[in-house]
């Protein structure tokens, strides 16, 4: 299929043949190299005011990647409303990939218009936009762009080779955002309604990318232009892969009566390995159509690709490097994790990086409860198990602040780590406490923003702690503040106190700053399970004085316990080389 060739594109590519033989020879640059202003390092960082005047409509990339010399040239096409009158436009995009011409609805401007000294790029705009009024700027750029310290981690351009030495590159940028690639407003609101991407590549090499494919054109010289039509992407989710990619295809038939597409893009020789994790596909799909909702995105794909980094949930194109690794639990945790953030993650967005949690407790809370679909409760019970020991405890969860992505991340000023497993536990504690409609109403409110969501009547949405809470209280018809004020704002786990004295067992809740907390707790007594109510943080219950008794013998709260600390400390032990 050849695509037809626009004003635009044929503009573009001019602009992109340009930049690549007019910009510096590319080097092959070191993992952090070139390096990274703060600006441009912190994905969502407070807004300039006068990003706060647009709305971001749509954006077309066109991108010429040169393996050979770790660089890339790109042309970007924006389009904004303007919410207030306005003078300046105001846009993200890494220094390190230098700009060489701007264009403000199709008039050039001088290169005196525009500075980007720190990874904010300003443009002196040729008049007052007003309110209300669409615009369009054309930025064409190119350069050596930041390479990936420990992608996705530490995120940037991965340039890599197959085993055969082809070209191989990925990019990741959930961390430092997508100023990395294109210039755009790195805040998680400020998605586009689309994207149209055209990604230029050597001979031999293909670009599978975000949402519905448009076409290849194949040039003169052995190159080709690939070109895709992605809506509401999350903005660090555009992303390039780039190799010899071989693909496997098919269509699942949803439950809801729909088709969707499905696609592997693996490396060559690879064939038998690929197939076996394109098997977990449909039945993962099934199992989040029955247990949360329509797929999300079901008029694009479901796609994935292999990547020479771990993984991340590019829209429609979830990275896969796992290296189609086998586990006890029998599937692809690190799929079904990617997979999961097309609900948690690009269907609900968190509308702040504070509210990251949103995005990682759910996706993490995914793995068990497809295990507990699959298997039963003794798979969901020993996978929430396995992930109670790396709970930390050492920041809040939500700080109830603005906060940039690399901030939540790090464990030296945020929960880091605690978004996955610790999110995933308040909302297996959650579960236990309102019980299964209650808990897969509020999810679904929060995902669809309604309880029965069909495939066309829900759209993509930015979402709140406190509006999950909200949700959540409606649905369980209660008050649940206190709850969440324990679990997500304060760092310590609640603690419950016990003693046994005059034939009963008292209970306390013990709570970071003495806040409320009447979570009921299951005693065991013997051979009976008995439910003991905590108002005012107490509770009592008779027990014999010969009876063994075992508390929350389900593993159904979240608490501090003594085992878990202990040994956690001694792999700190270990770690620093302090024997056993």
């Amino acid at each position: 299929m050849t695509i037809r060739t626009d004003l635009f594109r044929r503009t573009a590519s001019a602009a992109l043949l340009l930049l690549a033989s007019t910009a510096p020879a590319a080097y092959a640059a070191d993992p952090g190299q070139p390096p990274l202003t703060e600006q441009t390092a912190r994905s969502g960082a407070p807004l300039d005011p006068a990003q706060e005047k647009l709305r971001f409509d749509s954006a077309e990339l066109s991108f010429e990647v040169f393996p050979e010399r770790e660089s890339i040239a790109g042309v970007a096409k924006l389009r904004f409303t303007a919410t207030d009158p306005l003078e300046t436009l105001v846009v993200d995009l890494d220094p390190n990939l230098p700009v060489s011409a701007i264009s403000i609805d199709g008039t050039p401007l001088p290169e005196s218009a525009w500075e980007n000294p720190e990874g904010r790029l300003s443009i002196r705009l040729p008049a007052t936009i007003p309110a209300g009024r669409a615009f369009e700027a054309t930025i064409a750029y190119a350069g050596t762009p930041h390479v990936a310290v420990r992608a996705p981690w530490e995120g940037g351009f991965v340039w890599s080779q197959t085993p055969e030495g082809k070209p191989w590159v990925a990019t990741a940028f959930q961390m430092q955002g997508c100023d990395l690639l294109w210039p755009c407003i790195d805040y998680p609101t400020y998605e586009p309604d689309f994207v149209d991407l055209h990604i230029t590549v050597p001979e031999g090499l293909s670009a599978p990318a975000n949402g519905v494919f448009r076409g290849v054109e194949r040039l003169a010289d052995g190159r080709s232009t690939w070109s895709w039509h992605a809506t509401n992407p999350t903005i660090y989710g555009i992303t390039l892969n780039v190799a010899p990619y071989e693909e496997i295809s098919g269509t699942y038939a949803s439950r809801f009566g729909n088709s969707i597409p499905m696609h592997f893009w693996h490396l060559p020789g690879r064939d038998e390995r690929a197939r076996e994790l394109v098997a977990e596909f449909a039945p993962t799909l099934d199992f989040f159509e029955s247990v949360i909702g329509p797929y999300p995105f079901a008029d694009q794909k479901l796609g994935v690709v292999e990547t020479p980094h771990l993984g991340m949930e590019h829209q429609t194109i979830n990275a896969y490097g796992n290296e189609y690794k086998k586990t006890p639990d029998g599937f692809d945790e690190l799929f079904q994790h990617e997979f999961a953030h097309e609900w948690f993650a690009n269907q609900l967005t968190a509308a702040n990086w504070d509210d990251f949690w949103l995005h990682e407790g759910f996706g993490s809370y995914m793995q068990p409860l497809y295990g507990q679909w699959r298997e039963g409760d003794g798979r969901y019970l020993s996978m929430m198990l396995a992930l109670r020991n790396g709970i930390r405890n050492q920041h809040p969860i939500v700080s109830g602040e603005p906060q940039d992505a690399g901030h939540v991340y790090r464990g030296d000023s945020g929960p880091s780590g605690d978004i996955y497993s610790k999110g995933a536990w308040v909302l297996h504690t959650l579960r236990n406490l309102i019980g299964d409609e209650a808990f897969f109403d509020a999810v679904r409110l929060a995902v669809y923003g309604r309880t029965d969501p069909r495939p066309g009547n829900f759209e993509p949405l930015y979402r709140t702690t406190p509006e999950f809470i909200g949700f959540v209280n409606q649905e369980a018809g209660r008050d649940l503040q206190w709850f969440f004020d324990v679990y997500l704002y304060e760092a310590a786990l609640p603690e419950l106190e016990q003693s046994r004295e005059n034939g009963r067992l008292n209970l306390r809740w013990k709570t970071p700053n003495d806040r409320p907390f009447p979570l009921p707790v299951e005693v065991r007594i013997g051979d009976r399970v008995e439910t003991v109510v905590m108002e005012g943080n107490r509770g009592s219950i008779a027990v014999p004085e010969d009876a063994h008794v075992v508390i929350d013998p389900m593993s159904k709260i979240l608490m501090q316990s003594d085992s878990v600390d202990a040994y956690q400390q001694y792999l700190l032990r270990r770690m620093r080389g302090g024997g056993h």
